[in-house]
């Protein structure tokens, strides 16, 4: 039995793909009790319901679920993304990457590899968290890894890669970065990619296309229920957005009518999924407006998230629907999860796997999906927004971003004066 320690884990889309590749979950250390009480529903794993951050690290490390586990072979992580994500560079309060708070987390994730040294750790952000110029979070983990391999004599060393969940059969497009260690100073090589984009290469000609929302969710019956019916003032305007696109459809550069303009909404407004791609990214923060909607035009449901997310069909949430959309937008799609934890098993334990075989949470192909569902024309109600919309004038330079510029000067001038 390898044993794992599950760190921030959320609804444990992590958790569900290492148990697919063998790993045991000894204890999952989690604070919110809305989502504890969701791993409860779904797994017997005993769950340590406390914030995990530095000054907690000790009593957690020293819980008797800990103690009385031994040595162990791997944690693993998702500390909150949100101070690393893209919207938190332009966050009018100033607050990002280690200047916000919820960055702690990562000495908590620290502390407690110095306090447990496990043979392997797997720590899982978002794109960010290593990006050029705002890589605080990655430069963080390695000092402080090679400052537990100096007070403890380990080797750990730390590889890291950013990873599209596509690539591995997930039908999401998910962009992540992954940090994995061996404690015995051993490398770690990264898989290949499975699947291809059907825009790929050449040399990719040999891998099966993307898994599709089709392949996922398309044997799901269309549903009725009045929950996942698209209400507010945006609501009408969706069935005249084809499969696969979002609001630009409507600006001067798409092939609708010119009611908004260029990229001056977010990406998810009004963004549906297409029959034949993989998903876009599921998000933690669903408004009224906000998708992927499903291509019949209403919300995705709980079951349709879940396959999306590649979790085991067994899983349940009793949880209000922003709970519920929270908790797997913060996940990991769970065959990604499986991909590198049967990696790490054969790198760094030995094991040898059975290549012939898919991996256990992996999506079946479905038939070629039906035809992409006509559009409608757009209401007579958003005809008065019809006209000519200036383009977003580009990264950084837009209304958001500048509130956040002079709030971020503002703070630093009192920092000075103090």
């Amino acid at each position: 039995m390898l044993k794992a320690l599950s760190l921030f884990t959320g609804i444990g889309g992590l958790d569900f793909g290492f148990e697919a590749a063998g790993f045991t979950t000894i204890a999952a250390v989690e604070a919110n009790t809305t989502v504890a009480a969701t791993i409860r529903l779904n797994r017997k794993w005993d769950v340590l319901e406390t914030n995990l951050d530095p000054r907690r690290a000790v009593d957690i490390c020293s819980s008797t679920i800990i103690k009385d586990a031994g040595p162990l072979d791997i944690v693993i992580a998702g500390p909150p993304c949100q101070p690393f994500s893209k919207a938190a560079y332009w966050r009018e309060d100033g607050a990002s990457g280690l200047d916000d708070p919820r960055s702690r987390t990562l000495n908590a994730f620290l502390q407690v590899i110095a306090l447990t040294r496990p043979k392997a750790f797997l720590l899982e952000n978002v794109p960010g968290f290593a990006a050029r110029g705002h890589s605080g979070g990655l430069d963080r983990v390695l000092t402080g890894i090679t400052r537990v391999n100096s007070t403890f004599g380990s080797r750990y060393r730390v590889h890291w890669a950013k990873l599209n969940s596509a690539d591995y059969g997930v039908p999401q497009i998910r962009e992540r970065v992954f940090l994995v260690g061996a404690e015995d100073g051993r490398d770690f090589i990264f898989p290949n990619p499975t699947h291809r984009n059907a825009s790929g290469t050449d040399d990719d000609v040999r891998l099966p296309l993307y898994t599709t929302c089709w392949d996922a969710i398309g044997d799901i019956p269309s549903s009725s229920d009045d929950s996942l019916r698209m209400k507010g003032k945006w609501a009408g305007l969706l069935p005249s957005i084809p499969e696969g696109e979002n609001y630009l459809w409507h600006t001067n550069r798409g092939g609708g009518m010119p009611l908004f303009g260029w990229r001056t909404r977010y990406w998810t407004f009004l963004l549906k999924l297409a029959k034949d791609r993989p998903s876009w990214t599921i998000q933690s923060q669903s408004g009224s407006a906000s998708g992927p909607f499903h291509w019949s035009n209403r919300r995705l449901s709980a079951t349709e998230l879940f396959r999306l997310q590649t979790f085991p069909q067994n899983v349940k949430c009793d949880a209000s629907r922003s709970e519920m959309q929270r908790m797997v937008g913060n996940a990991v799609p769970s065959l990604l999860a499986e991909v590198l934890a049967c990696e790490i098993k054969k790198q760094f334990f030995g094991a040898k796997l059975d290549t012939s075989k898919s991996p256990t949470l992996a999506v079946p192909k479905s038939e070629t999906a039906p035809r992409r569902t006509a559009v409608r024309p757009v209401p007579p109600a958003f005809h008065e927004l019809v006209g000519t919309h200036a383009d977003h004038p580009g990264t950084g330079l837009g209304p958001g971003a500048a509130a956040g510029a002079r709030a971020k000067r503002d703070a630093l001038r009192k920092f000075k004066a103090a």
